[in-house]
């Protein structure tokens, strides 16, 4: 008569439980898949699909009995690591959103807002212009599968145990996100200083002829020089996107690789 050992069978549930919720922490959070736009039924099937086709080639999994105590925290461990490397990529397509409002402040747009339809937050146009933008090229990239890679890897270079990140491995994610405002900054200067420029011009001509209206004069020319500005560097926004995508998979190589 044929027996089912329950080692066995926690062992093999193990074995499937443990990369789903790595993978699914991932795709919880990270860009387009972990938006409002993607079904968390979809998130689920994708997770699923996923863990299925890499866990043949993933390492052995931890003994540990299924409905243990252990097994609950090494569930929570796994989770939390899916979710700061998706964490870490969503700050890259943030950094455009910041640099959107960067711009839109100096050019007058920023009355200019609608409904982010990934977050169902409001956001400024031009913002929302630069992460549909971005999207497309991380897409375009296969930024979507590298990141996947990523993940696959780091099961090899950060095995499944007890032990997830430590407190300096998440205050090294905290640090990084000063990363985000610095590249936002980055972006948004070629229209910042060129708007600076407009703007002394335009106090040099109230000096020159105070019965100019500047206030209804300038308005359109800083949004009419913005909207110029950006359309020159849209050009190179793809090589910088590209640049920051491949410095941002480095350090998550980095911080998985214990």
């Amino acid at each position: 008569m044929f027996e089912i050992d329950p080692i066995d069978v926690s062992h093999w549930i193990s074995r499937y439980v443990y990369p789903f919720a790595r993978i699914s922490g991932l795709l919880m959070v990270m860009p387009l898949i972990g938006s409002r736009m993607v079904t968390q039924r979809v998130r689920i099937l994708l997770a699923v699909a996923i863990t299925l086709a890499v866990v043949p080639i993933l390492p052995p999994m931890p003994a540990v009995d299924a409905i243990s105590l252990a097994s609950f925290i090494i569930i929570l461990q796994q989770l939390l690591i899916g979710i700061a490397l998706g964490f870490i990529v969503e700050m890259l397509t943030q950094v455009y959103v910041i640099a959107g409002q960067l711009i839109a402040m100096q050019t007058g747009l920023g009355i200019a807002t609608t409904v982010d339809p990934s977050q169902g937050a409001s956001v400024v146009v031009i913002s929302q212009w630069f992460l549909f933008l971005v999207s497309l090229v991380f897409i375009s990239l296969n930024g979507h599968l590298v990141l996947i890679e990523i993940l696959i890897d780091s099961f090899s270079t950060f095995p499944v145990s007890m032990q997830g990140f430590s407190a300096e491995d998440f205050g090294l994610i905290v640090r990084w996100s000063g990363w985000m405002f610095a590249a936002a900054l980055v972006i948004s200067l070629p229209a910042i200083a060129a708007l600076l420029v407009v703007n002394l011009a335009f106090g040099v001509m109230t000096r020159a002829a105070p019965q100019l209206n500047i206030f209804a004069l300038g308005f359109p020319v800083t949004m009419i020089v913005g909207l110029f500005i950006m359309w020159l560097s849209v050009g190179e926004m793809a090589v910088s996107f590209q640049n920051q995508m491949d410095t941002l998979f480095e350090f998550m190589k980095k911080l998985t690789l214990q």
